[in-house]
């Protein structure tokens, strides 16, 4: 996969980072994983490493240039905040460890469990509380959950926003509010995951590969999405697309869907 499809799916990832609150991780990862095929099982853990470095660059300026008022639905969070990011580190150090065949696998299970949770159980599609404002004081998550939830996103590659927006979107908050609190979420996450992902010793097969890595990080093609993404960041911060909050919901799972399938030919 050349610079110039790379570049070209960076745009999706600046999509999915502002309307769904993706910082990259569920489009990166099986992109990644496919550009890098030729590193065998390796594959997997670099898409892993090389998506928390897009996660950090793309939640961060989504972050930058979301409104005030929508970010204060956060204060008082520092606790939880903090919690995310120990466990994001402890989650990133267990990839390392674990198998490269677990990281697919968990991955496509984590999706579709989520897919299934959305689809079954109350509060998502059809919301049952009165949808927040903006500046609403609901909490993205309760505080327990924070080390487990950096844990899970930081193993998996992803940003946490497959669980904090359903946990926002029950609390009451509008579809476009919680996508967009979920990129501070998803940064708080993906920035100890990528400082411990240059850390990692080198793959042995990316030499042979011609595939060049700083730790597990393939700087080729994080660079690459993120030329694509961050001007789509910057255009639809902007300018918003006015989507109904029931079909904004449906598309959030049905993109779900689509990258579970995604990964399933790399088994």
């Amino acid at each position: 996969m050349d610079v110039l499809a790379l570049t070209g799916i960076g745009l999706l990832t600046g999509v999915t980072t502002v309307l769904f609150g993706f910082g990259g991780g569920f489009v990166t990862v099986p992109v990644v994983a496919w550009a890098d095929a030729a590193l065998g099982g390796d594959a997997v853990r670099v898409a892993t490493a090389t998506s928390a470095w897009v996660m950090v660059v793309n939640a961060g300026f989504a972050t930058a240039v979301t409104p005030r008022r929508v970010l204060g639905a956060l204060r008082g969070s520092g606790t939880l905040l903090l919690l995310l990011a120990a466990g994001a580190s402890a989650g990133a150090l267990a990839t390392r460890a674990a198998p490269a065949a677990l990281a697919r696998w968990a991955f496509i299970a984590y999706v579709a469990l989520t897919i299934t949770d959305l689809l079954l159980r109350p509060g998502f599609l059809h919301p049952h509380t009165p949808l927040a404002a903006a500046s609403g004081a609901a909490r993205p998550l309760p505080v327990v959950l924070g080390a487990p939830v950096g844990a899970i996103a930081a193993f998996l590659g992803v940003g946490g926003s497959v669980m904090t927006v359903p946990a926002m979107r029950r609390a009451g908050h509008t579809m476009g509010v919680a996508t967009a609190l979920a990129n501070p979420l998803t940064l708080v996450i993906a920035v100890p995951a990528a400082a411990v992902s240059l850390s990692a010793a080198a793959v042995p097969a990316a030499a042979e590969a011609h595939v060049r890595l700083i730790g597990l990080v393939d700087p080729c093609a994080a660079a690459a999405l993120l030329l694509g993404a961050l001007p789509v960041i910057a255009v639809l911060r902007r300018r918003p697309p006015r989507i109904p909050d029931r079909a904004y919901a449906w598309t959030y799972v049905g993109l779900l869907a689509v990258v579970a399938v995604a990964m399933l030919p790399l088994g």
